[in-house]
């Protein structure tokens, strides 16, 4: 198999820190990054930067299989929903290409929020009651609303009262309302990777959001909380990593969302030694993957920096 690894999104932080990964541990990896502009530090993560159309553009397919192509890429991460939405289902796309997903069926429910309810409601894992916004006010409130479709956290509302809900739903009315359950103080990220062999890793993260992403989480342990996320791992049969995400409440645990792709905290939990991103580079390439144990109330944090280009 090629050592070329193809990463889409590169001008995002997610991207850029699956990179970072990436050129540390394996520096015999030839990375490309894609992107639809270069205004952004992305080239600088990769070994070679290109630019591509939309992944909603006709062109978008095309563009990406004539890269594999030219560069006989041997691997492929799609970062984003939109691309991920784009090249379902992905071995049809180029013979020979391994494709670093969580597997389709975990793409297909994490794509679309209501979708990602349903699913979990048919495993039967308790859910925060959600229903599309066309189809009437919410069933109480307080609650919240947000887009089916996209990922982070910038794009909630807190919906006190039917005033609110009449004038979001005009803005947003492909959104869904969803019942509003915990607190944010007790919000968990939940990094979770099913190996080939079937055995699940879950990382159990307390955070605090900053600026839709994770910019604190400390390390917990909650029994009922990794059996949850081994149920929706087999159930919905994970290829790899996903993000689940959820609030502790009196009730037990409570999934809101699911991300379908490796998530904001990639680069802060490969730096505590939960390393899924080469764990599924290492069984793309047919070797043994070895979970590592982490103790609790490991503390990681975001950080920023600046690079000035001439």
């Amino acid at each position: 198999m090629s050592n070329v690894v193809l990463i889409t999104g590169i001008g995002g932080d997610i991207s850029q820190g699956v990179a970072t990964i990436l050129r540390e541990n394996r520096p015999d990896l030839y990375l490309v990054g894609v992107d639809i502009h270069a205004q952004h530090g992305g080239h600088l993560f990769v070994d070679h930067f290109l630019l591509v159309p939309q992944a909603g553009d006709p062109e978008y397919l095309d563009t990406i299989k004539e890269i594999v192509r030219k560069y006989s890429v041997g691997m492929v991460i799609p970062m984003s929903e939109p691309e991920l939405t784009a090249t379902l289902p992905f071995p049809e796309l180029a013979s020979g290409v391994k494709w670093i997903t969580a597997g389709q069926r975990v793409v297909k429910a994490g794509l679309d929020k209501l979708e990602t309810m349903n699913s979990l409601m048919d495993l039967g894992i308790p859910i925060p009651w959600t229903r599309p916004a066309r189809a009437g006010r919410p069933i109480a409130y307080p609650c919240i609303l947000k887009n089916r479709t996209g990922s982070g956290s910038r794009a909630i509302f807190t919906v006190a009262d039917d005033e609110d809900a009449d004038y979001l739903v005009k803005r947003y009315p492909d959104a869904i309302f969803q019942e509003l359950v915990g607190s944010a103080e007790r919000e968990v990220t939940c990094a979770v990777y099913r190996r080939l062999d079937g055995k699940v890793s879950s990382l159990l993260m307390l955070r605090r959001l900053t600026g839709g992403f994770t910019g604190w989480a400390k390390i917990i342990k909650d029994e009922e909380t990794t059996r949850m996320c081994e149920a929706i791992a087999i159930g919905l049969d994970l290829r790899g990593s996903m993000n689940v995400q959820l609030r502790l409440t009196d009730k037990g645990p409570r999934v809101f969302e699911i991300n379908p792709r490796f998530s904001s905290t990639v680069l802060m939990r490969h730096r505590l030694g939960y390393t899924d991103v080469l764990w599924a580079i290492d069984e793309a390439e047919g070797k043994q993957v070895v979970f590592p144990e982490i103790s609790q109330d490991r503390i990681m944090v975001r950080v920023q920096s600046a690079v000035i280009i001439d």
